[in-house]
Formats: structure tokens, sequence, C-alpha cells
């Protein structure tokens, strides 16, 4: 098992930039592919970034590419979410997740991943 824990959110301007770190604790994360899913009020939870156990291979949702970069420290055990350039549409409750793997790839469902921190908010005003 392992337990995630999210911090980094505030509140932040349009243009600024915020990194989210998501602390994992109990097994070691090197075996798990991690994403990180956003939600806004009133909407369905849905992926920002995803990354392979390894961190070599990386997926960005078409309204994040190019602003922000998922990272990973196995040895630290903790997730990374890097975001620039921040727009009013990113503010939502942003969650980091875990899944066990072998495969060597990334999920992007949120129904593929067990393990899921609560979550830290993010609010860019305009």
């Amino acid at each position: 098992q392992v337990q995630l824990v999210e911090s980094g959110g505030g509140l932040v301007q349009a243009g600024g930039s915020l990194r989210l770190s998501c602390a994992a604790s109990g097994r070691t994360i090197s075996s798990y592919a991690m994403g990180w899913f956003r939600q806004a009020p009133g909407k369905e939870r849905v992926v920002v970034a995803a990354i392979n156990l390894s961190g070599t291979s990386t997926y960005y949702a078409d309204s994040v590419k190019g602003r922000f970069t998922i990272s990973r420290d196995n040895a630290k055990k903790t997730l990374y979410l890097q975001m620039n350039s921040l727009k009013p549409e990113d503010t939502a409750v942003y969650y980091c997740a875990a899944e066990w793997d072998y495969s060597g790839r990334y999920y992007t469902n949120t129904y593929e991943y067990s393990y899921w921190g609560q979550g830290t908010q993010v609010t860019v005003s305009s």
C-alpha cells in the first residue's frame, strides 16, 4: 500500500507558477505509475499529466501541454507537477494518484488508479 499527500496548492494570479508535490509513504513508488488529476466544481475528475514508473514516458492533457511538467524522484518518493503560465481555467482541486505497475506504461483514466491523495486546491485569479 502507498499513502499520498499533496502540497503546494494556493492562490496565484494568471500567468504565475506553482509547483505541486505529492509525497508518498509506505512502499517505494518506484513500482508505481503515477498521475495528476484535477476536478473543478461541478465537473468530472480528469487527467492532467501522467508518468510511468521510471519517469521515461509522460502524458499531458492538451489543455496543459507546454505549460505543465510532471516529474518524479523515486529516491525521495515524491511526484511533482510544475505549473507555469497558469490560467483561470486551471482552477481546480488537484489530486495525485498511483497504481502498481509492471508494464512500464502510464495510465490516464481515474478507474485505473487504486491510490489517491486528498487533493490540494489551486486557484488562479484573472
